[in-house]
């Protein structure tokens, strides 16, 4: 699936010049990202909770506890927006008002079931693993059936969803553009790309381990 056409619920309304429902474009932008936030209402209470995930071709997976209220809410049935979000900068305009971001986000909607078959299982855990650290699932232990069992994996269909992205510079107002302050883009603070701090008791080198560092 190359274009996934909007529905009145995915349709971008507000500058919708920077919506996007190309399929390679939001499967770039769910590849990159290592959060996504589950947004459902449980016994009339709104929830928005952030969790890590996995994009396996045209579906989106998740685990957590098998007691997990969020689970087994979404597992009965609740519909839910899954929402992943990169944050490409800061742009800083000359006026107070034109001051924004420069963002990419894909919004998911749709209804979650539960995975209990055992090979889709165990593969979306290991693409779960792989996704925040490449190569990683090849080198711990696999998970135990007491493990298993404790977890439980749902799986999203990438069927209704879009993207948004903003990039580039300040839109400033032609009367502004003479004020005399700094504008432009400021790329993510917090990136310091430090190398891997070992646990204390490990004496196994940490080959590999750049593709787990967090995007900035």
């Amino acid at each position: 699936m190359s274009e996934s056409s909007p529905t009145e619920r995915t349709r971008v309304r507000r500058l919708p010049g920077r919506a996007s429902y190309d399929r390679a474009t939001m499967d770039a932008i769910l590849d990159e990202g290592l959060v996504c936030h589950l947004g459902f209402v449980h016994d009339g209470q709104p929830f928005v909770l952030p969790t890590t995930y996995a994009r396996v071709e045209d579906a989106l997976y998740v685990h957590g506890s098998a007691a997990s209220r969020m689970l087994r809410g979404l597992r009965d049935g609740i519909p839910v927006s899954a929402t992943v979000t990169l944050l490409d900068g800061l742009v800083l305009a000359r006026s107070a008002f034109h001051h924004s971001m420069n963002y990419r986000w894909v919004v998911i909607l749709g209804v979650a079931t539960e995975v209990t078959g055992p090979d889709e299982r165990l593969r979306a855990l290991a693409a779960i693993v792989e996704h925040v650290a490449p190569g990683r699932w090849a080198e711990v232990r696999p998970p135990n059936e007491r493990e298993l069992k404790a977890t439980m994996v749902l799986r999203l269909p990438i069927a209704e969803a879009s993207a948004k992205i903003r990039s580039g510079p300040p839109l400033d107002d032609a009367e502004d553009l003479g004020w005399p302050c700094w504008a432009g883009h400021v790329p993510p603070a917090g990136c310091t790309h430090d190398p891997p701090v070992a646990h204390p008791r490990s004496s196994v080198d940490a080959p590999g381990l750049a593709g787990a560092t967090a995007p900035c």
